[in-house]
């Protein structure tokens, strides 16, 4: 073979390798939940979010660098280091031992920052996590860690650890951090606290229950008290109109009385005595005692309705000569 032939050959084979080259790698697949730094000469150009089939310029002129764009998910804790210790051992403000584990959601909000500001960002971002632990832990009190206080230790922790990454600036944002476990590394201790919790979980009991007895009484006397304040209305509209009856009673008494006083007098007498010795008859006695006297109430009823009845016929006789 001719050594013109094996430039030409070689020359075909290069051709034919840097055609393949272009080809497999003039083009990317992205898929949602990823996103992607294009590269030219190793410098971060572009940042990519659109998923589906891109195209770059071949390598080694461009390449691609694929991140995660949902959201990533670091454990705190739940292993042991490889010397034995456990990452979850630290001191409360009290100075008390515990073991807490840490779950912090995260998301790749900078790509390029993330590649480029760091060597290790996973790993800067555990160390900050286990710093923000640390130091909220620190100055907690046990019982605050072991029972109600966890929300608080969790908010605080949350809020530190996304000042320390924002400083760091590594490319990332801080979503949702979740205190799993705290416990306490000595079982007799443990007991303890587990004795105390069930004391707390009753007291809570009670105070509810409590608390449900006084509603309970509340709602009570607030019916009672409605059923009294309508009562007193009623009773209060049933003496006016009473009231108002009686105040019309007495105007036509007094119209009556106008007319015939001594007619009228004598019926009101007949009717007060009718009304406090009903059924009785009526004897008056002298002073000296001697001479009895009967006082006829039948009769003067009697001849008290005679003469009101002819008062009142004269009274129609005269109004129809009038007329």
């Amino acid at each position: 073979m001719s050594l013109k032939r094996v430039y030409t050959v070689t020359g075909l084979a290069i051709t034919i390798i840097a055609l393949v080259i272009i080809l497999f790698t003039s083009w990317y697949t992205l898929d949602e939940s990823d996103q992607a730094v294009i590269l030219t000469f190793g410098k971060a150009e572009e940042t990519v979010t659109d998923p589906g089939l891109r195209f770059k310029l071949p390598w080694p002129i461009q390449s691609v660098e694929k991140l995660a764009r949902e959201t990533l998910k670091l454990e705190f804790g739940f292993d042991e280091n490889d010397d034995g210790n456990n990452e979850t051992k630290m001191i409360t403000g009290d100075e008390n031992i515990v073991l807490a584990d840490l779950v912090v959601q995260w998301k790749i909000t900078d790509p390029q920052k993330y590649l480029f500001q760091s060597e290790d960002p996973e790993k800067i971002l555990h160390n900050a996590t286990s710093a923000s632990l640390r130091s909220i832990i620190g100055s907690s009190e046990i019982d605050d860690a072991l029972t109600s206080g966890k929300a608080e230790i969790e908010a605080n922790v949350r809020e530190l650890l996304t000042t320390l990454v924002k400083k760091y600036d590594i490319g990332v944002s801080i979503l949702a951090v979740t205190l799993k476990d705290v416990e306490l590394p000595n079982e007799e201790v443990r007991s303890a606290f587990t004795a105390v919790t069930d004391a707390r979980e009753t007291m809570n009991t009670k105070i509810n229950e409590a608390k449900k007895y006084e509603n309970k009484r509340i709602n009570e006397a607030e019916g009672e008290k409605a059923a009294i304040h309508s009562k007193a209305k009623g009773e209060k509209a049933a003496r006016l109109e009473a009231a108002r009856g009686d105040v019309a009673v007495f105007n036509k008494l007094y119209e009556q009385y106008k007319t015939n006083p001594e007619i009228t007098r004598e019926r009101l007498t007949l009717e007060t005595l009718e009304q406090v010795l009903p059924g009785a008859e009526i004897y008056i006695m002298n002073d000296d005692g001697n001479t009895l006297k009967y006082f006829p109430i039948r009769p003067l009823e009697k001849e008290t309705t005679e003469k009101e009845t002819e008062k009142e016929k004269e009274t129609e006789k005269d109004e129809g000569s009038e007329q």
